[in-house]
């Protein structure tokens, strides 16, 4: 029998969902405690890859058992909780068909990248601190409309990788400031938030509505070493951008971040994005941002 696994991660102590020879993986510790939790060797197959340090919530994957798990669902998840790493939580396990595959089944995959222009400890294991003073976000919004649709994005991808093709499809791109929940709570606007969503950033993930050694230095925006200038206060502070298409390439969502941060600080204008797709490549586009503001979290099949 198939099942279907729906999970969240933090991705500091993990070098990425895909096993490594050397190095510790999400892959390797689901497979480890569903191979103990059930008497014997477990592959799990995930919904792609995901690097060094990146989150995911609502996460799916799925593996094969030769019959009905040995527990009830509720106690099952509960057991198998008990044995993963405290970064790993288990939300979902489910029979699903034998012929679905959490990988290639997927249609849709989004992901939110987190960042904030003011030193905020609250956010930081979460969001990268972005210390460039001034960014132009309608400039970086509009740049965003030349993501849309079908295209060759090898020059957001990693060199070197093995993939057969690097075409995309990218059905929204945008950036949007949103309210973390600790000012909320605590009744504060301080720092310029601004209007926008409330996503909160926790240390363990929720769990999604629907299942479809530490937190890693931040670097200032540019790699500068003195503390970042803080925006006006009357520009947000808080802000994510969110993308989402049918497939993407290894590094992909990182390039493109650095580089519409480009956009942003006025180097290039918003059809830089356009050219750089027709014909740039990787030594051309934006610098990768870090990956622990980044989030794997939503696959839709």
């Amino acid at each position: 029998m198939r099942y279907s696994i729906c999970l969240s991660y933090n991705g500091a102590d993990f070098c990425g969902w895909q096993i490594q020879p050397s190095a510790p993986s999400v892959q390797a510790a689901l497979e480890g405690a569903l191979s103990r939790l059930l008497g014997g060797p477990v592959a799990v197959t995930g919904a792609g890859r995901t690097d060094t340090a990146v989150n995911a919530v609502g996460y799916i994957a799925h593996f094969d058992f030769g019959g009905p798990l040995p527990f009830e669902t509720s106690d099952f998840i509960y057991k198998l909780n008990a044995i993963l790493p405290r970064s790993v939580v288990v939300h979902e396990v489910i029979p699903v068909p034998d012929d679905f595959h959490a990988r290639f089944g997927a249609r849709r995959r989004e992901y939110t990248y987190f960042i904030h222009r003011q030193k905020d400890p609250f956010v930081a294991p979460w969001s990268w601190q972005c210390g460039y003073p001034e960014l132009d976000f309608d400039a970086m919004n509009e740049a965003c409309q030349f993501l849309l649709g079908t295209h060759d994005f090898s020059c957001f991808e990693k060199t070197g990788t093995d993939n057969k093709t690097s075409i995309c499809t990218v059905f929204d791109a945008f950036w949007k400031p949103y309210t973390p929940s600790h000012l909320q709570v605590m009744g504060s606007e301080a720092g310029g938030t601004g209007a926008g969503d409330s996503v909160p950033l926790r240390s363990t993930p929720a769990p999604p509505t629907a299942c479809g050694s530490g937190p890693l230095p931040l670097p200032l925006c540019g790699g500068a070493q003195a503390p970042a200038p803080v925006p006006p206060a009357s520009e947000p502070s808080y802000w994510y951008f969110r993308i989402a298409a049918d497939r993407f390439l290894r590094n992909m969502v990182r390039a493109t971040v650095g580089s519409l941060i480009e956009v942003g600080r006025g180097k290039h204008r918003p059809e830089w994005i356009a050219e750089l797709i027709e014909k740039g490549t990787r030594s051309e586009a934006g610098e990768s941002v870090p990956g622990n503001a980044l989030f794997l979290n939503k696959v839709l099949y």
